[in-house]
């Protein structure tokens, strides 16, 4: 302990004095002797120390790729010197790698930092570094780094200085070299329909010179051109509007000749179109009959006739998808993927209407939308009428041995698909599986699948890649050897192939057509994008073949796409024959009344409703299955049309006479609720740090909002489903915020979810090459974050361990001053109320031990007082001789009574 003000003290002497002096004022009574003390120690300010005499230096190293090898190449040396100039023992250093992640640093030389390298995070390391300090020692911070973080110093510096922890830090630099970088891309982040708007391009450079520049909206290109670098700047503008609504990304990217880092020479960036509630219909027809009567309704409708086509952004300011007769395998998958989301999250609606490239028939059964659906599309085993002999033909050429993210190497997942098939196929049907590389290798004969399932499935899975290309023509020719004397009724080839490495066709041409002769089809698997260079063969193969062609680049996809064929193929109906209908009563959950309902169908998709939902319309054949079907998934709707809309076998849908009011009413309860008014969102983003801010109404939203708080939940991908929930902070009435990292490259979807009613956020993405921007906003941001604190930037290494300038002491002025104030209250007490403690003889207490033997008084015989011999004359007996006078019990009792009276 140590005094502030240790002057004080000399009040001591002087309370001594007084008490010797003035013994009326009693100080040496004990409670007035403390509260003496008590106040005496409170006028010193008494303080206690905290913190012991070592320091903890916590040295945090950048190992992101703009200053990997900056930091790599000092490290040892670095390290040397700390050690060194370590003042003792029990002083102790810690050291971080930090980049995406923070992470302990091993103590191998050749330690790797295993987290992600492409974001310097230096706000999220200083907070996580402060959280792993005992608050019991002194701290510092030294960080090794070129300065340049992906986020903003926002919320460290504040910490630093409540935990008394000071900042120093070491920067690394590069030697200077011609770099040209896309420095910002600004646009509004949203715009109504048709309005225009100002594009705004920034080219930084080390150097003066002119850049080969290119700006792309979606994947059409807006502008080629130069853009001149003068004093380090270079800027491009112009305008541009938009007459589709929706989301729409623009991308600016520079080629330059001498080019230090190209991680930084593109950035994009989302802009919202936005024309009021929507409905966003997939057709597979010219001229869709839904699209006249919905828009004769009232309802702004666009419609999409090339799917292929779409993204993620055509979901933005949608209230509901229809998608009619278009099967899964074209639509891309960040698309289908994104639709989970849209419906459960973001409160969007979802009809899916039949016909015979619908439901399992179009390849949706095991997709993404599988399970938002209210109906079961895989079709039961009883209900099957013909077998299926299938033969697969999977590629194991050396591009298959690559690992995926997930840790599994691509042959492994397509083995794992193609043994998902084998679990899909019923006991009618036969399985031939045969691995290709320069020549085809039968991996099991045309078993049958009721018998040999277990057999079939552990030879698929055994599979291995081997190296070399996939020679197609060798793989189909030996697939159909074998299912061209099969002796099921129907017969079908997977080709899963990869799709920048398909070699040898031959003359698959001719191979295909005796295949068709024959009642064969084939549909293709392809790895990769329809932008390879083999993509264009593999989509001839399988139209040719008359089946299916999926591209996917994500290896993890491929068991659902093996399922997905093999469902369409083997476990899925469209009942062409016309079908009498009958209704449940369902339907007036979501009308007033039950419809006037059309009495047959003109075929329709055997499907099964699922448990949890309803169906408002059934079929009367034997399979009494749901020919409208509703539920909820989430806080969205969906809807299931099994029969079709439009195209064939719509002949008497077309003429029902309530064909339009039964789409308006589905159409608007598949919409959903409309947000109620007063409430606001603005996002931002500076650098990786994403921001979104929601303002409100006061009245009536805040009574509402603190009992029901809203919920923000974001997704990361389109295809993943990653999703997690934000913590919202309120900075002030009818303001909340909330901040996040995300990830480059990574696109994010959000929702605000509000009693049942969403505002659909994003997508909103972090631009690739975001660690190599170099802002110098994010340096001068370092450089207070450290003055602050304390710190700056450190030169010399052997001062990293210089003590603190603030030992660390606490004041303990309030607990004592407590306990002097309930001490001054028990003496007032006592005072008051005349309590004494017993008191002690001290005189008689020591005469009392003194004496050792019993007292006299109480062994002596009693004195008759006649006995005692009269005192000589002229001389008085001596007072202590004399008797006090007797005093009666009356007189005691008087006594008593004139005391309880007062007297």
């Amino acid at each position: 302990m140590s005094f502030a003000a240790p002057q004080f003290l000399l009040l001591l002497p002087i309370w001594v004095v007084l008490g010797w002096r003035f013994h009326r004022l009693e100080l040496q009574r004990p409670l007035r002797l403390l509260l003496l003390l008590l106040l005496t120690l409170l006028l010193c300010d008494p303080q206690i120390v905290l913190k012991s005499g070592e320091t903890d230096l916590w040295v945090l190293f950048d190992r992101s790729r703009s200053a990997q090898n900056l930091v790599d190449a000092s490290e040892s040396e670095w390290r040397t010197l700390l050690e060194r100039s370590r003042p003792g023992e029990n002083h102790r250093l810690h050291l971080l790698d930090y980049a995406a992640e923070v992470t302990p640093l091993g103590n191998a030389e050749t330690a790797i930092y295993p987290g992600n390298r492409d974001q310097t995070r230096t706000d999220h390391a200083l907070l996580e570094t402060l959280a792993r300090m005992d608050p019991d020692r002194h701290n510092r911070i030294l960080l090794f780094t070129d300065g340049y973080s992906t986020e903003p110093l926002t919320g460290a510096s504040a910490k630093l200085i409540d935990s008394a922890v000071t900042l120093d830090y070491r920067l690394v630099r590069a030697p200077e070299s011609t770099d040209y970088q896309v420095a910002d891309l600004s646009m509004p982040e949203r715009v109504q329909l048709g309005e225009p708007f100002l594009v705004d391009v920034q080219i930084g450079g080390t150097v003066d010179g002119t850049v080969p520049l290119e700006i792309f909206r979606s994947e059409l290109r807006l502008h080629e051109g130069t853009v001149t670098v003068k004093d380090g700047v270079g800027r491009f503008r112009f305008s541009d509007r938009i007459n589709e609504p929706g989301g729409h990304r623009y991308r600016v990217a520079i080629s330059p000749l001498e080019d230090a880092h190209v991680g930084n020479n593109s950035k994009e960036r989302w802009i919202e179109v936005t024309a009021g509630p929507r409905l966003l219909l997939i057709t597979g027809y010219r001229d869709d009959p839904i699209a006249s009567v919905l828009r004769a309704q009232g309802f702004e409708l666009t419609v999409v006739e090339d799917p292929p086509s779409l993204d993620p952004g055509a979901l933005t300011g949608v209230k509901a998808v229809i998608l009619n007769n278009v099967p899964a395998y074209e639509l891309p998958g960040d698309f289908l993927g994104a639709l989970p989301f849209y419906v459960s999250e973001q409160g969007g609606g979802l009809l899916m209407a039949g016909g015979p490239r619908s439901f399992g028939s179009g390849g949706y059964c095991e997709s993404a939308v599988d399970p938002l659906l209210p109906v079961s599309m895989e079709l039961k085993s009883e209900h099957r009428k013909l077998g299926v002999a299938m033969a697969i033909v999977m590629d194991r050429s050396g591009s298959m041995a690559m690992t995926t993210p997930d840790g599994h190497t691509k042959m492994q997942l397509a083995n794992e698909g193609a043994a998902r098939s084998v679990e899909l196929l019923g006991a009618m049907d036969a399985v031939t599986v045969f691995a290709v590389d320069s020549q085809a290798h039968q991996i099991a004969p045309l078993l049958n699948v009721g018998t040999s399932r277990g057999e079939l499935s552990d030879r698929i899975r055994r599979i291995e890649s081997m190296g070399g290309g996939i020679f197609v023509y060798e793989g189909l020719e030996a697939a159909w050897k074998v299912l061209r004397t099969a002796p099921l009724g129907q017969r079908h080839v997977i080709l899963f192939t990869d799709a920048a490495d398909s070699e040898e066709p031959g003359d698959y041409a001719k191979l295909i057509e005796e295949m068709r002769a024959n009642g064969a089809t084939l549909s293709v698997i392809g790895m990769g994008t329809r932008g390879d260079p083999d993509a264009a063969l593999l989509e001839d193969i399988a139209k040719r073949g008359e089946g299916r062609i999926f591209f996917t680049e994500v290896a993890g996809e491929l068991p659902n796409l093996f399922a997905q064929e093999t469902v369409t193929v083997a476990r899925s109906s469209f009942v062409e024959d016309s079908t009498g209908a009958k209704t449940t009563g369902r339907w007036q959950e979501l009308a007033r009344r039950d419809a006037d309902w059309l009495p047959e169908v003109d075929g329709y998709n055997l499907s099964y409703l699922r448990e949890g939902d309803e169906a408002a319309l059934v079929s009367t054949d034997t399979y009494t299955a749901p020919l409208v079907a509703f539920g909820r998934r989430g806080i969205g709707r969906t809807a299931a049309v099994s029969f079709p809309l439009g195209g064939d076998f719509s002949e008497k849908t077309r003429s029902w006479s309530q064909y339009g009011d039964f789409l308006q009413t589905l159409t608007r309860w598949l919409m959903g609720n409309e947000v109620p008014s007063g409430l606001g969102l603005r996002h931002r983003l500076d650098g990786s740090q994403w921001t979104l801010d929601l303002l409100y109404e006061s009245d009536p939203w805040e009574s509402r909002l603190s009992t029901s708080p809203p919920r923000v939940v974001l997704q990361s991908g389109y295809r993943d489903g990653r999703r997690h929930e934000l913590t919202w902070q309120r900075l002030a009435p009818g303001h909340y915020s909330m901040t996040t990292s995300l990830e480059e490259g990574t696109p994010i979807r959000a929702a605000l979810q509000i009693g049942g009613a969403a505002l659909p956020i994003g997508p909103v993405v972090v631009s690739s090459g975001a660690e190599w921007r170099f802002k110098k906003e994010r340096l001068a941001e370092l450089r207070e974050t450290a003055r602050a604190s304390g710190g700056g930037e450190l030169t010399d290494l052997a001062k990293a361990w210089r003590g603190p300038t603030d030992p660390g002491f606490e004041p303990i002025f309030l607990p004592l001053a407590v306990a002097a104030f309930f001490l001054f209250l028990l003496e007032a007490l006592i005072t008051r109320s005349g309590w004494r403690p017993p008191s002690i003889d001290l005189a008689t207490f020591a005469g009392r031990r003194q004496r050792s033997a019993p007292d006299l008084a109480s062994v002596a015989p009693a004195i008759d007082s006649a006995s005692v011999a009269p005192a000589p004359d002229g001389i008085s007996p001596s007072p202590a001789a004399s008797t006090p006078p007797a005093v009666g019990a009356d007189t005691r009792k008087s006594r008593f009574r004139r005391a309880k009276k007062g007297l």
